[in-house]
């Protein structure tokens, strides 16, 4: 069966007919004639039948879901839907991922350009295996952790651009906006932080007692003078990359639909849609990449990576020292990687949209163990929690998605990607764009169970203090408060079958 034949046969089989007329259901969805949006209705819907697995919920990533074998690997195959063409395409991609980027002049001239200072030598080096990453470990550096940086704004000029959003945050002065530890030869680092941890006991139900790990980041061995007084520092783990081409494929229309800002029906949650600037058209539109949702799409979130971290020039930012402020006046007048006969950047088209094809083509993996009863009494556990209030479970995505294999798909990424107040115990007290420091945009959980099998490690939220799934429910508050206590209350077999029901997905 095609793809698309395949994701028909999965709506057309959960299609039951609708009270309301086919105009007063998704009337946002553009995309779909009337009997569509019947059926896309209906599929949407939550379950309240947890005896057994939904049709189709295995396909977390509708026809673009990746069945192979279960390995380190598993983050790393391209959506199984796509064309012959589109494979190779993908491959050369993974390889720009991977490729290691050297200091200028150097004599592998297509692969010059790194920093000069930055925070890895290519995009591997901080999504491994193209996986989620976390704090260092005793002794070692910083690699797939960074520390955001930016200060409130110091004039009138500076609040006008952020009221406009051409600008999302106003970066330290010095510093930037991405502490980088890492510089080319003859340039300094700008610093290194150390993390320290306090204990916090939380008592569940049934004796058992769970220690949350609070950490709190230091800047030290600064390279270039003192930060700024009011430097605000938040902490940022590298997040996996599965999916974020069906994420992007999401209709409008659908993730406004969830946005309750003034929580006008009461239920104590009020998601709110991050509004940004495309940065190639400079319009106003949503934003859905990033831990506050910063980022309108994957190329823009591929081209600020580049920059940021690597330190890399692309068409879409095209500054070749990257990340250096004009109070870093060495690190502007370094060597650049710029070839003019490859192009007129230090990563020239097609640089930029190959590596964006291929992380807008991990495929998510499927499902496992769905029909354990186990598994199926912690889905039931999730929903009774409250948890799917933002961990929305299934989309259906547009019939006018860019790339034909993001088309109308029924996927489960278990998010709304709107911005949550998560409470205090989260906050960075760092705004960027509509985000508070309290706000959060809600990560997508598919793939979370396969985080040990691909990264080796147990680490979660957005600087990785969670140490486990529990931990990382635990840390919930503010509108996840109430489902943060649910949890807490409940009976220990219960809150197992919870994370069971967490590491299938």
């Amino acid at each position: 069966m095609t793809p698309t034949r395949w994701c028909l046969s999965a709506l057309a089989a959960l299609a039951i007919a609708l009270p309301a007329t086919a105009d007063e259901i998704l009337p946002h969805r553009d995309d779909l004639t009337p009997k569509d949006r019947k059926r896309v209705a209906r599929i949407v819907a939550n379950s309240d039948d947890f005896s057994q697995p939904e049709q189709f919920e295995p396909m977390s990533g509708g026809a673009a879901t990746s069945r192979k074998r279960v390995n380190r690997d598993s983050f790393s195959h391209a959506s199984a839907n796509i064309t012959f063409e589109e494979e190779q395409t993908f491959k050369v991609g993974n390889g720009l991922f991977k490729k290691l980027w050297v200091s200028s002049p150097s004599s592998t001239q297509a692969s010059d350009g790194l920093g000069p200072l930055y925070n890895a030598r290519s995009c591997q080096g901080c999504h491994l295996k193209d996986g989620r990453g976390r704090p260092p470990l005793p002794g070692h550096e910083a690699v797939s952790l960074f520390l955001r940086l930016s200060v409130p704004a110091q004039t009138s000029g500076q609040q006008a651009l952020l009221d406009t959003k051409e600008l999302l945050r106003i970066p330290e002065p010095t510093y930037g906006g991405q502490f980088q530890i890492f510089a080319v030869p003859g340039l300094a680092g700008e610093g290194r932080f150390d993390i320290m941890l306090e204990d916090i006991r939380v008592p569940l139900n049934g004796g058992e007692v769970a220690v949350l790990q609070k950490p709190t980041y230091v800047v030290r061995d600064l390279g270039y003078g003192p930060m700024h007084p009011e430097t605000l520092i938040s902490p940022r783990v590298a997040p996996p990359m599965i999916g974020m081409g069906l994420l992007e494929a999401i209709h409008p229309g659908d993730i406004e639909q969830l946005a309750d800002p003034e929580d006008l029906d009461g239920d104590g949650i009020s998601g709110k849609v991050s509004v940004v600037r495309d940065p190639k058209t400079g319009d106003l539109t949503q934003g859905r990449f990033g831990w506050k949702a910063s980022n309108a799409n994957v190329r823009a979130q591929t081209a600020d990576a580049f920059s940021g971290d690597i330190g890399i020039g692309s068409p879409d930012k095209p500054a070749s020292w990257g990340d250096c402020t004009q109070n870093q006046s060495a690190c502007r007048e370094m060597r650049h990687g710029e070839q003019e006969r490859l192009g007129s950047t230090e990563a020239p088209d097609p640089v930029l949209d190959l590596v964006t094809f291929y992380s807008e083509n991990l495929a998510v993996p499927a499902r496992r163990n769905a029909d354990d009863p186990m598994v199926l009494k912690g889905k039931e556990v999730f929903h009774q929690s409250g948890c799917t209030s933002c961990h929305q479970p299934k989309f259906v995505t547009s019939r006018k998605a860019a790339n034909k294999a993001h088309r109308f798909q029924l996927i489960w990424p278990y998010s709304d990607l709107l911005l949550h107040d998560m409470g205090e115990g989260l906050a960075d007290g760092r705004p960027v764009g509509d985000a508070s420091g309290r706000e959060w945009r809600t990560p997508p959980l598919w793939g979370i169970g396969l985080t040990e099998t691909v990264n080796g490690h147990t680490r979660f939220l957005h600087d990785g203090r969670a140490r486990s799934l529990l931990e990382a429910v635990l840390w919930h508050g503010g509108e996840a408060e109430t489902a943060r206590n649910a949890v807490v209350a409940l009976e220990p077999d219960d809150r197992a079958a919870l994370i069971r029901f967490l590491e299938s997905l």
